[in-house]
């Protein structure tokens, strides 16, 4: 259907969507760039934290590059600024999405919004803290004596965000299985029985999402999220409202 033959009122609605979308776009730039400018006046303090797990195993970095420094902590910067900037985020999607929401379902949002938040920094703080240190320990161990390590600074920091950011958006998947559970998308029951396939997916996502290409680095994320499968699995089971629907009818 051609957007002539749409009727005055639907046309309105068009509008009135893509300007929330407009304005969930603009809060969320604004939010991570004044973030990220906050951020890159402490880029020493954030570097330092970023290049900690190495400086335990006594590796040091190195610049290669006139401007490299530079674009590093800017990088940095912007990382920084998306982190602590993701509840504003979060909030500007949920705020792009409630209108298309019943009122029964909406409450469901001041439940999952802190919660939402919560694994975020659960994933961030699990891969830097738990795994960002094993998976680097491997990769000196594997080059051997013989080779002497020097890790460019410009490469590190792009592994290290390519390895921990997506820790913090998988880490949502129980979220997103309530509120699919809650709008009747989903069930417990269909998520058991398509626990191989997921592991499937699970897998895929790993190679696709890890910065390098080795096994080692991909079994570190797709064990986890496929952990966080098995608790969406529970999460569903006690969102189910089919389920409890019949349990308050057997009590009844």
């Amino acid at each position: 259907m051609a957007l002539k033959d749409l009727s005055v009122e639907d046309k309105q609605t068009i509008i009135n969507h893509l300007e929330d979308l407009r304005k969930s776009l603009i809060i969320s730039v604004t939010a991570i760039t004044l973030a990220a400018v906050v951020a890159f006046i402490y880029n020493e303090q954030i570097l330092a934290i970023i290049i900690q797990p190495l400086s335990v195993l006594n590796e040091q970095l190195i610049v290669t590059g006139v401007t490299e420094a530079f674009f590093v902590k800017l990088k940095l910067a912007f990382l920084a600024g998306f982190v602590i900037a993701f509840p504003v985020v979060a909030w500007a999607i949920w705020r792009f999405f409630k209108p298309a929401l019943y009122e029964n379902e909406r409450k469901y949002i001041y439940i999952l919004f802190p919660v939402s938040i919560g694994l975020f920094a659960a994933g961030i703080l699990f891969s830097y803290f738990g795994i960002l240190k094993l998976v680097l320990n491997f990769f000196i161990f594997i080059a051997g004596e013989n080779l002497e390590t020097m890790f460019k600074v410009d490469q590190y920091v792009s592994f290290v965000i390519a390895f921990t950011l997506p820790f913090g958006i998988v880490f949502e998947l129980p979220v997103v299985v309530y509120f699919l559970t809650k709008m009747g998308f989903v069930n417990h029951e269909k998520l058991a029985k398509n626990r191989k396939y997921a592991l499937l997916v699970i897998v895929i996502l790993a190679a696709a999402l890890t910065p390098g290409p080795d096994p080692f680095s991909q079994i570190m994320m797709a064990g986890p999220v496929y952990l966080l499968y098995e608790v969406s699995i529970l999460v569903a089971k006690y969102a189910d409202p089919a389920r409890k629907n019949k349990k308050s009818e057997n009590t009844a």
